[in-house]
């Protein structure tokens, strides 16, 4: 199956990068390559790109679309959370900027045998990297109703989060749960008719906290951000696209912290915590797709880009 993925936000994310063409440039979920081959396309000399993704398919499919640039491109298979040892490794201390367009590629959604999707009854996986011991199907046999019961309420935002999770419980009782087609019917008979009526598809916020569950991407996220920050030279940018308000969340919580990490209480004086500010929000509001994009592309709905400057000489 080809590796399709429409980059969203991409004109907003170029712009926003200010890519000097000697710079050096990380797209941390390189994906079909969207972004990473705009970047490359505007470097020259000894403008560099590194491209990392977890998914061996992602890094097949973005190597074949940066052919054309090659002589500047590095990919390595790996979590973005490495990003720091994987450049070491290159020899690389500072980079120019770094891309982060975060959540599940349209080619994983679609992709039936990968478990991502609702829309396909296939086995339950959903692991971005199948390298990886733990999948969906082990979450919903071994963790514990109430283990479950907060995975579906705060990663999927779920208000019958509870029932969800009582009725896997019960289900599993008879015999595990393998499928997502099972898990699709347990999940529809957890829900009110008259919810299941409106609101979308009713695995859609489940199967979403799941997935963020099983590739532990929160956890990845916040850890990450604290140290790619750091790794920027002085007037470099991270831009990050989130798909969750929980992402968002965290990107605009760090990038604030990050400008402003004075823990000094409000009525002292002057600062004495000595935190220095590491640069500043450019977003103060993320950039939202325009209209025509989504009329192009339904599944940049919930896209949000927020932009970070570092700071310094």
């Amino acid at each position: 199956m080809e590796f399709k993925h429409t980059s969203v936000l991409l004109e907003e994310t170029i712009d926003n990068l200010q890519i000097r063409p000697e710079g050096i440039y990380v797209d941390g979920t390189l994906g079909g390559g969207g972004h990473s081959s705009r970047i490359a396309s505007e470097l020259t000399g000894a403008g560099r790109l590194i491209g990392i993704d977890q998914d061996e398919a992602a890094i097949e499919a973005a190597g074949a679309r940066l052919k054309p640039y090659e002589e500047r491109v590095t990919l390595i298979r790996d979590n973005y959370c490495n990003a720091k040892q994987a450049l070491t490794g290159l020899g690389i201390d500072k980079v120019d900027g770094i891309v982060l367009d975060l959540g599940v590629s349209s080619f994983q959604l679609d992709n039936a045998e990968r478990g991502f999707s609702y829309k396909y009854d296939t086995a339950l996986d959903m692991r971005m990297d199948l390298r990886q011991a733990l999948t969906a199907a082990d979450i919903i046999n071994s963790y514990d109703e109430m283990q479950l019961y907060h995975v579906i309420k705060d990663y999927g935002e779920e208000q019958f989060a509870k029932n969800i999770a009582k009725h896997i419980v019960n289900a599993r009782k008879d015999k595990p749960i393998e499928t997502t087609g099972e898990l699709n019917e347990i999940i529809k008979a957890a829900i009110p008719a008259k919810m299941r009526a409106t609101g979308g598809h009713p695995s859609k916020r489940t199967f979403q906290a799941i997935r963020i569950e099983c590739n532990r991407e929160l956890e990845v996220l916040k850890e990450s951000l604290d140290d790619f920050i750091e790794m920027l030279n002085p007037g470099g940018r991270i831009c990050i696209i989130t798909f969750h308000s929980l992402e968002d969340r965290i990107v605009k919580t760090s990038f604030r912290r990050n400008e402003n990490p004075c823990t000094c209480p409000s009525d002292f004086p002057v600062c004495v915590c000595g935190q220095v500010s590491k640069g500043k929000v450019i977003t103060r509001k993320p950039v939202l797709p325009s209209g025509e994009e989504l009329a192009d592309n339904k599944r940049s709905k919930s896209a949000k880009l927020r932009v970070f400057e570092r700071g310094g000489q």
